[in-house]
């Protein structure tokens, strides 16, 4: 059934019919609004009435100026009415055509209506944990609850508004393009940027954008934020691991070598300015790990890393590149004398004591610099460089630095041939153990044996192996040889002790200064004398002077637990440098034997002989034995009977004898004392 108006429709007598009518009424004229009455510009929010295209009045409607083709006459519809407010208005109603030209109609609608979708979607919405932002011609028309929640920004603030206030300046023009674009390509755009809030704070979300249709026109957009602040976060702290050290927070080495690498390209670039690299290792690592533990090495690594950070300009980079390994990047420096400064103010703060669970601990570094130069195209080569030269300061004795240059290059070189050397060495069982005799200086009798290791060459011919040795120490594979070196003394002494039961030898095994201090060295004697069944009392551990005076607080207890496995105890070297004799005192010392040098003493006048003859007296007075080392010359053995000095080794006494020999000598049982 039509609508019956007269033809002159928008008379004024017939818009205050309309206005008096409980729906929403609209004069279209040629595709314009021409009139809308009093209900529906409550709806829209507007006071007085402008002419504006029917698209922008009802959303959704399938009409153009050619109404016919899509509507006949009463035919029902549903739309949106949108306000100026921002709201939208669900309705539904009919389109009367009053003649065709000019183009006239008549549209009447009703609020709601059929409103339940438009309810069922605004359940939704806000239901869901995404932020939803509806937008036309930029303006907000819609946001949910979780919007607020995300932003600060409640229903009421954010309708009409513009939602550029959430974008960042500096990415607004680019966002809104890039979206834009997608949208209309593909129908659909997405990416993950960062939006401020209400407070101001930063928020980190992922951003999806579609196009708003209703009836089929594309109105504005669908904007969908979810927070990935959280995400965010667990990213950014995995990427900080993956370039960072995890127990120091230094930077590791992917990130030293690509920092070095821009470094490396800027002095290309300003050759007024260059950088160089220090290599780092500390000198005393393993043995404070193994002394103190784990846990006492993982605080001394991270107190050193405090420490370079302290000594550091911002602009240059400390790294740990593993193990007791660090490496430091200095940049915009003019001369070698640059990195000479940075180099000892490290050497100064590393120096200073260590607090480590209650104990103090002394490490020092041993640190390789170079300058980057013409031969540094890529960083490996200017870190190998320094790191050649922090080999050689270790050579020297640590706590010092070293700079690079090629002839230290070629020191280095031949010291990494010789660990080469050591590992194959090794590999081939080329070393054993030979016997040098300790006797009774008076009457001669044997004593028993000092264990030293020796270098049996492919040849046949036989080396000291006291060069390997300090090799085998500096890459710790003395702990290896020392294990070994434990085990095979006790197993001797046990075939020695079955075979000539009256012998009662006693066998020293001598331990470097990485041995003495391995954590599991006690536990490794343990061990052999158990499996060879041995006296522990015929086993004689021998620790050099200078690797109990390294470590004060540290080496009585190490003794101690020695003392309780039941072997004695030997300090080699005494007087080396000129130690006090409280060490005689204070620590369970079993005998004590003396350097070479004091030895050579006996033979001579004045002071020297008077500190030979007080280390005899006080020994026999504490129940400690001397050993005189070194005895080569007669005079010297005569000396010593005269001091009443009780045991002596050397070379007038015997050479060190493989084991068939010793275990000759040993059935003798005594040595025959030269012509006097």
């Amino acid at each position: 059934m039509g609508l019956n108006l007269p033809e002159n429709s928008d008379s004024a007598q017939q818009r205050e019919i309309l206005d008096a009518l409980p729906a929403l009424v609209f004069l279209e004229r040629a595709g314009l609004i021409v009139f809308a009455n009093v209900e529906a510009r409550r709806t829209m929010g507007v006071a007085e009435w402008t002419p504006r295209p029917i698209g922008d009045v009802l959303w959704g409607l399938p009409l153009t100026t050619d109404t016919q083709s899509h509507l006949s006459e009463g035919s029902p519809f549903q739309a949106t009415v949108p306000a100026t407010d921002g709201r939208l208005t669900p309705v539904e109603g009919s389109y009367y055509l009053l003649k065709s030209d000019p183009h006239d109609a008549v549209i009447v609608a009703h609020a709601g209506g059929r409103a339940s979708k438009p309810r069922l979607m605004e359940d939704v919405l806000r239901s869901i944990p995404e932020a939803i932002a509806i937008v036309h011609d930029n303006r907000v028309l819609y946001t949910n609850p979780s919007f607020t929640r995300l932003f600060g920004y409640t229903a009421e603030e954010t309708m009409g508004a513009e939602l550029a206030q959430l974008i960042l300046p500096e990415t607004r023009l680019h966002e809104n393009s890039a979206m834009e674009r997608a949208v209309e390509q593909s129908g659909h755009a997405s990416m993950e940027t960062v939006r401020r809030n209400k407070q101001g704070d930063l928020v980190d979300v992922a951003l999806s954008a579609g196009p708003l249709q209703i009836g089929g026109a594309g109105l504005g957009y669908v904007l969908s934020f979810r927070d990935i602040g959280e995400r965010k976060q667990v990213e950014a702290k995995l990427q900080h691991d993956a370039m960072h050290d995890l127990l120091t927070g230094l930077p590791n080495r992917a990130l030293f070598l690509d920092r070095l690498t821009l470094a490396l390209t800027r002095r290309t670039r300003r050759r007024d300015q260059s950088c160089g690299v220090l290599f780092l290792d500390l000198d005393r690592f393993k043995e404070i790990n193994d002394t103190l533990g784990h846990a006492a090495g993982d605080a001394l690594l991270v107190a050193v890393a405090d420490r370079l950070r302290a000594a550091l300009r911002p602009q240059d980079t400390a790294a740990r590149l593993g193990g007791d390994e660090f490496a430091v990047l200095v940049e915009n420096i003019f001369s070698i004398a640059d990195l000479d400064i940075v180099a000892n103010r490290i050497l100064g703060e590393i120096a200073k004591p260590f607090d480590l669970f209650g104990h103090s601990a002394e490490v020092g570094a041993s640190i390789g610099v170079a300058m980057a130069g013409p031969d540094h195209a890529a960083p490996e080569l200017i870190i190998r460089d320094a790191d050649f030269a922090m080999y050689r300061a270790k050579q020297e004795g640590g706590n010092r630095y070293e700079i690079f240059d090629k002839s230290l290059k070629l020191q280095v070189t031949n010291q990494q041939e010789r660990e080469r050397e050591l590992r194959h060495v090794l590999d081939k069982r080329q070393y054993e153990i030979w016997y040098q005799p300790i006797f009774r200086l008076q009457g001669g009798k044997l004593e028993g044996f000092e264990s030293l290791l020796r270098w049996r060459r492919s040849d046949g011919s036989v080396d000291s192996f006291n060069e390997l040795l300090t090799v085998a120490e500096d890459t710790g594979l003395s702990i290896t040889i020392g294990r070994e070196t434990v085990e095979n003394v006790c197993r001797k002494l046990r075939a020695w002790t079955d075979a000539m039961p009256q012998a009662a030898l006693t066998l020293t095994v001598n331990l470097t200064h990485r041995q003495f201090y391995h954590t599991d060295m006690v536990a490794q004697l343990k061990r052999a004398l158990a499996v060879s069944g041995v006296n522990p009392e015929q086993i004689m551990i021998e620790i050099d002077e200078s690797t109990l005076v390294d470590s004060p607080d540290i080496a009585p207890g190490i003794l101690q637990r020695l003392v309780d496995c039941g072997v004695r105890l030997a300090m080699d070297d005494f007087g080396a440098n000129m130690s006090p004799l409280s060490y005689l005192v204070n620590l369970p010392i079993d005998v004590v034997k003396m350097h070479p040098k004091l030895t050579q003493g006996a033979t001579t006048t004045g002071r020297q002989l008077a500190l030979v003859e007080s280390l005899i007296r006080m020994g026999r007075s504490l129940g400690v034995q001397v050993v005189a080392q070194g005895i080569d010359t007669v005079e010297q053995l005569q000396a010593l009977n005269r001091l009443n000095c009780e045991l002596g080794q050397g070379s007038l006494l015997s050479l060190p004898l493989d084991a068939k020999q010793a275990q000759l000598l040993a059935a003798k049982g005594f040595w025959t004392m030269p012509a006097r």
